[in-house]
C-alpha cells in the first residue's frame, strides 16, 4: 500500500492521478491533496471520496469555502453528521510546500507553472520520492533540484519523460548517442509564421491530441511546452542540450526515442493516455497492470516525424539559450512566458508576441549591462546569475523581475 500527496488535484494530472488510484483501492491510499481553491465543489467531491488526512489551498479565503463544501457534499450523498470528518486544513501560498514536507511514499507535483518549485524542494528534502508532472520546478531551478534528488528519487511524469526513462533501460547511459523529444505540432502544425499573426485564444486552445490546461495547451501552440521538455530532459537525464532532437510526430503515439551508439533508436509507444505515464510514476519502476490500454495491432495505421520548423516555431532555440546560459536564465523564460500567455488570453497581444515577449525579457537578463551591479537594490533580479552561485532567492527574484519586465511589454492593448 503505497500513501500518495497530490498537489494540484483539481487539474487535469490530479484528476487522472487519482482516477488511477480510485481504481486500485488496495494499491494506494490518498493522505494528501492540495489545490489551488478554484474548483472548490471538484475538491470536496475529491475529499469525500479519498478521505485524505490533510488538504491544502493556496487561497486562505477558500478554506471556509471547502468547510461548507464539504457538509453539502455529504448531504448530497446522504451521509449523517458523524459520518463527515474534515481533514486537516491548510492555507496559504506556502500550504502545498507545507504539505509536501509531510511523510508518505510518493508526492505528485501537478502544480502548474513556477509556484511548484517551492513543493517539488521541499519533497526532495522529506527524502520522499517526487512523481514530477510540474515541469516548471526542475526547469527554473535546475540543478537546485537536480542536485537535491537522491538516485531514483526523482520520477518524470510527462509523458515524453516518462518515455525516455523507459527507453534508457535498453542500455547503459555512456551508450546514448541522442534523445528524440517527439511533439505533436499542436493546431498550428506547418503554418507559417505569417499565417500565425492572427491566431485567437481559442484557435489556439484547440490541441489536436490532448486535453489539458489552459497555460499548458497554449505552450503546446507555441511550442515553448516542448522547449521546456528538451530542457527538463537535458537536467533529467544528463544529456547535453546538442544531443536533445525534437522532432514532430502528429499521431501522438511514439512519445519518445532514445538513440544508441551502435545505431539503434528504442522508442516507447503507447495511445495517447496521461493514466500510463501517472501510474509509472506512483509506482516506478514497477509498471500498473491495466493503466491504459495498448496499441491496436490488428489495424492498419501510418506513423510520421517532421523536423522542426524553428523559423516559425523559434521556442526551441530560444530555450537552449536558455539552458547554455543556466543558472537564472532559464526562470526567466519561464516567468515571462507565464505573462505572457496570460497577455494573448485577455487580448492584449497578439500569438506571435508571447514568444517575442520572452525573447526580449531574456535577452536583457543576459545582455552585459544587465549584468553590471546595480547602485541601487532595484531591478537585482534583472542580472543572470550563474549556476555556481544560483540559489532560490536568486531564482525568486529572477522569476519577479521576469514577470514585472513581460508585464510592461505587455501592458498595451494588442493593435
Amino acid at each position: 500500500m503505497r500513501e500518495v500527496i497530490i498537489l494540484g488535484s483539481t487539474g487535469s494530472i490530479g484528476t487522472q492521478a487519482l482516477e488511477v488510484i480510485g481504481e486500485r483501492p488496495d494499491s494506494f491510499r490518498v493522505v494528501g491533496l492540495a489545490a489551488g481553491g478554484s474548483n472548490i465543489p471538484l475538491l470536496a467531491q475529491q475529499v469525500l471520496d479519498h478521505r485524505p488526512r490533510v488538504v491544502a489551498l493556496s487561497r486562505a479565503q477558500s478554506a471556509q469555502d471547502l468547510q461548507l463544501a464539504l457538509y453539502a457534499e455529504a448531504k448530497l450523498r446522504g451521509w449523517g453528521t458523524g459520518d463527515t470528518t474534515l481533514p486537516k486544513i491548510l492555507a496559504g501560498p506556502d500550504a502545498a510546500t507545507e504539505l509536501a514536507a509531510e511523510g508518505c511514499d510518493v508526492v505528485l507535483n501537478g502544480i502548474t507553472g513556477a509556484a511548484g518549485l517551492g513543493a517539488t524542494l521541499a519533497t526532495l528534502a522529506a527524502g520522499t520520492t517526487l512523481a514530477l508532472a510540474n515541469k516548471e520546478s526542475l526547469v527554473i531551478g535546475g540543478r537546485l533540484v537536480t542536485d537535491a534528488a537522491d538516485d531514483g528519487q526523482l520520477v518524470a511524469v510527462d509523458s515524453e519523460h516518462s518515455a525516455i526513462a523507459q527507453c534508457l533501460r535498453a542500455g547503459r547511459r555512456d551508450e546514448v548517442r541522442k534523445v528524440i523529444v517527439t511533439a505533436s505540432g499542436g493546431p498550428f502544425r506547418g503554418w507559417t509564421r505569417e499565417r500565425m499573426a492572427d491566431v485567437t485564444p481559442e484557435q489556439a486552445m484547440q490541441h489536436p491530441t490532448w486535453n489539458m490546461g489552459r497555460v499548458i495547451t497554449i505552450n503546446s501552440a507555441t511550442l515553448v511546452n516542448k522547449a521546456l521538455e528538451v530542457l527538463e530532459a537535458a537536467l533529467l537525464y544528463d544529456v547535453e542540450l546538442a544531443d536533445i532532437e525534437p522532432v514532430v510526430h502528429p499521431q501522438s503515439i511514439v512519445h519518445s526515442m532514445v538513440e544508441f551508439v551502435d545505431g539503434s533508436t528504442m522508442a516507447q509507444c503507447s495511445p495517447p493516455d496521461m493514466k500510463l505515464p501517472i501510474a509509472l510514476g506512483l509506482t516506478w519502476p514497477d509498471r500498473v497492470a491495466g493503466a491504459a490500454y495498448p496499441c491496436d495491432w490488428t489495424r492498419a495505421t501510418s506513423w510520421t516525424f517532421e523536423p522542426i520548423d524553428h523559423q516559425a516555431f523559434p521556442a526551441i532555440e530560444l530555450i537552449k539559450r536558455a539552458g547554455s546560459a543556466a543558472g537564472t536564465a532559464p526562470a526567466v523564460y519561464n516567468a515571462a512566458n507565464e505573462v505572457a500567455v496570460d497577455a494573448f488570453c485577455e487580448g492584449r497581444i497578439g500569438f506571435l508576441d508571447i514568444v517575442d515577449t520572452i525573447a526580449s525579457v531574456l535577452e536583457e537578463h543576459l545582455a552585459p549591462a544587465a549584468n553590471e551591479p546595480h547602485a541601487t537594490g532595484d531591478g537585482v533580479g534583472s542580472r543572470l546569475v550563474g549556476s555556481d552561485r544560483v540559489t532560490v532567492p536568486t531564482v525568486l527574484a529572477a522569476d519577479q523581475w521576469a514577470r514585472q519586465r513581460a508585464d510592461q511589454l505587455t501592458a498595451g492593448n494588442k493593435e
